[in-house]
């Protein structure tokens, strides 16, 4: 056995243990039972070197030892919660310390179970294949949102962070926001906390709908069942749907002779946006819409806002269903 060593990778299809532990003896043990067991072991005897290696191989279950030298089992497991790629991954701490405050430190820096030392190989298999099944069905079911098209992903209230989401909803808030992966944009977080409050005062749901050009992200916010968000628990599902109207305002700049940019603004007086609201979607300033605004006017033979906005809507069929 050669820890840490930079060669490391998953083999197959096994499931892959990432083992944490400062004790030569502990990861000999476990690597013997882990390996008949027919598991893929890694190991790492120091925090520092677990991070790097779960953030460069992704195991699908860590066994932490709590009390490290240096960076100790609790600061690995926040830091490893606190990414979107490692946020996942089940933990199970192992540790001689049975004491309430620390079972409860290990739960509260993102611990799924405990182990008690000295190690028990049964034991540390059953717990193993039971949080192994349950990662492989979340994991399943996120991916099958996916599939369908529902991209998804868990805030937590009190910091915005993400605490997991699917493939699909990391890539549209990347694409749309930008940022870290794990810094909620903003904007949603607002949103959240509002929607939040109105929710646990008795309002009826209001999504959130956020726009860069002609493309479109809209938010629906769920209480998590097993959380009770509603009162009080403070984590949240987000449903989000992207729309690209970037083929619509293709169609209005033919049908109506208009440029790409007099077809952006008059696309978006049709959803009823303001001429500073339009600016704010374009990057531009609201007096540079005006003038946009004047020449689509001008071409259409109109001079008001709502009928450019009706004769568009009566010469482009795509603006019926997509507005």
């Amino acid at each position: 056995m050669n820890p840490e060593r930079p060669e490391d990778e998953p083999r197959g299809d096994a499931d892959v243990v990432l083992v944490v532990d400062d004790v030569p003896d502990n990861l000999a043990l476990l690597n013997d039972a882990l390996d008949e067991a027919g598991y893929t072991v890694l190991v790492a005897t120091s925090g520092e070197a677990a991070l790097a290696l779960a953030a460069r191989a992704q195991p699908d279950i860590v066994l932490l030892d709590a009390v490290m030298p240096g960076l100790d089992g609790f600061e690995v497991a926040r830091r490893l919660k606190a990414d979107a790629d490692t946020a996942q991954i089940p933990i199970v701490f192992m540790t001689g310390l049975t004491e309430t405050e620390h079972v409860v430190a290990a739960f509260g820096a993102g611990g799924t179970d405990y182990v008690t030392k000295p190690i028990r190989p049964r034991e540390v298999l059953a717990r193993i294949a039971a949080h192994l099944h349950q990662a492989r069905s979340q994991r399943q079911a996120r991916n099958a949102l996916d599939a369908f098209g529902h991209a998804t992903l868990v805030v937590r209230e009190r910091d915005g962070r993400r605490l997991w989401q699917t493939a699909l909803a990391r890539r549209m808030l990347s694409e749309h926001f930008g940022g870290e992966d794990t810094a909620t944009p903003p904007e949603l977080m607002a949103w959240v906390a509002r929607e939040a409050l109105r929710r646990r005062a008795g309002a009826d749901p209001a999504g959130l709908t956020v726009a860069r050009g002609a493309r479109r992200i809209s938010f629906a916010l769920h209480p998590m069942p097993e959380d009770d968000a509603e009162a009080g628990g403070g984590e949240w599902l987000v449903v989000l749907r992207q729309s690209d109207d970037a083929a619509i305002v293709e169609a209005m700049a033919l049908a109506l002779e208009l440029t790409a940019r007099e077809a952006e603004v008059l696309y978006w007086v049709v959803q009823g946006k303001t001429n500073r609201d339009i600016g704010e979607i374009l990057g531009t300033s609201h007096r540079t819409v005006t003038k946009h605004l004047e020449h689509v006017f001008e071409k259409l033979g109109v001079e008001t806002r709502t009928a450019a906005a009706g004769l568009a809507m009566a010469r482009v069929p795509q603006l019926g269903r997509g507005a």
